[in-house]
């Protein structure tokens, strides 16, 4: 599968400044396939050192962090020789090995000629206790497949040139087309096995089964938090975010019988596994960010079809809905967004909201593109207020316009500062830089 990661990939192996790379993501995103298919496409050859599979490779690590004595002991194990511009090295699950994560120091400072790129799932927990080598190491965050990587997957390459360019009135057809579309992706979401079965197979039911696997894996995970958090608040605490996308997050809403203290290190830790994403409300609008409060956020999840699965929505009973956006009451119009915000704006995700004696306001997302910042809200049907996007214009009268994401054809009304955007344009409406 061809993704965005692909042209990246490219850009740091030809980097004359390359330092290690280490690409961080959820598990089942696709890093290893990414980096495997990558290394076979631009290398002579390529060295796998997988830690989570063969822990016995750790001991490499053990002795001493010299990037030459580590390459000659893999070399041997390997049975390969790692030629400068020729060998990438590869160690994934890296979060297994802590001396692997100190060794990409190394690596930089006295082996900076060898191509290095590590990649692992729960990071955050392995780096937390471990001195890390700051400034030394380029990160990339890998997210499930954005929808245009979706169309890409089934080979729809001229839907995919749409969706990269600046958003515009397409004819009815296509427009239509492509709403078929995001609804198939509604129910299938990002994860690349999802994808993938959905385009051997068509079957929706295929998918499910594969949400399924993927969830029980995951819940499988919440083992490796502890003893440090319960598993069982971990577990009822992905499925509350998951059903109550769109709203306000309060921690004593996670799980029953569970201190405050113990359901916010839950959602911490699911934030740190990067299985959901934080959304925080901002006000006023402006560089630096100013933040309401550290208590007042939403929260959405790692995927689409995964919350599909936590919530038990049925394709069978929500497919055929005239409205694509009002699918379970809104929440998967917010999940798709919030979902390709997460891959455009570098998971800084943010809403406007403005709490005042005689009247709130708020605004779905707020988005930002150069030094500028844009309201987002998304709208079902024809009707729905859109007062506080209104309200937010007036305020903030130095923003060019609003953005409201539909299932409507485009639209520019630059007398009410408004731009009525198909939501299949989510992602390239979204970009931080064009």
């Amino acid at each position: 599968m061809n993704r965005f990661i692909n042209d990246f990939l490219v850009k740091w192996k030809n980097n004359d400044r390359r330092k290690p790379l280490l690409v961080k993501g959820a598990r089942q995103v696709g890093k290893t396939f990414s980096i495997t298919d990558f290394a076979k496409q631009y290398f002579p050859n390529y060295i796998r050192i997988d830690f989570e599979r063969d822990p016995g490779l750790k001991k490499i690590f053990d002795f001493d962090l010299d990037p030459k004595r580590i390459c000659n002991e893999i070399e041997i194990i390997k049975n390969t020789k790692i030629v400068k511009g020729e060998t990438l090295l590869f160690f994934d699950e890296i979060q297994e090995c802590k001396n692997a994560i100190m060794s990409l120091r190394y690596f930089y400072e006295e082996s900076p000629e060898i191509h290095l790129i590590a990649t692992g799932s729960l990071l955050e927990f392995a780096m937390s206790d471990i001195s890390f080598p700051v400034g030394r190491v380029q990160f990339y965050n890998i997210y499930p497949m954005s929808f245009p990587e979706f169309l890409l997957a089934q080979g729809k390459d001229l839907l995919f040139d749409v969706l990269q360019k600046e958003p515009q009135k397409l004819s009815k057809s296509i427009h239509q087309v492509l709403l078929r579309e995001l609804r198939h992706y509604f129910f299938i979401g990002g994860m690349p096995e999802s994808v993938k079965t959905y385009c051997e197979t068509g079957s929706f039911i295929d998918c499910a089964e594969v949400q399924a696997e993927i969830i029980n894996s995951l819940r499988m995970d919440f083992a490796k938090y502890s003893p440090k958090v319960d598993k069982d608040c971990l577990d009822s605490a992905l499925t509350e975010i998951a059903r109550n996308v769109g709203k306000q997050t309060k921690y004593s809403a996670l799980a029953q019988g569970f201190s405050n203290p113990t359901l916010k290190k839950a959602y911490v830790s699911l934030l740190m596994a990067n299985l959901i994403h934080q959304i925080q409300a901002i006000n006023p609008i402006g560089f630096p960010v100013q933040i309401v409060s550290r208590r007042i956020f939403k929260t959405t999840i790692l995927d689409i079809g995964l919350l599909n699965y936590l919530c038990g929505i049925s394709a069978s009973e929500e497919f055929l809905k005239s409205d694509l956006l009002a699918i379970f009451r809104g929440a998967l119009a917010e999940q798709f967004v919030a979902q390709e915000l997460a891959i455009t704006q570098n998971n800084n995700i943010y809403y406007w909201e403005r709490m005042a004696k005689s009247s709130t306001a708020e605004v779905d997302f707020v988005i930002q593109k150069g030094n500028k910042w844009f309201p987002v809200e998304v709208k079902s049907g024809r009707g729905g207020s859109l007062k506080s996007l209104h309200l937010f214009l007036k305020e903030f009268r130095s923003c060019d316009y609003g953005i409201v994401l539909s299932t409507q054809e485009y639209n520019d009304l630059p007398d009410q500062k408004l731009k009525f955007i198909p939501i299949y344009y989510t992602f390239s409406t979204s970009r931080i830089t064009d």
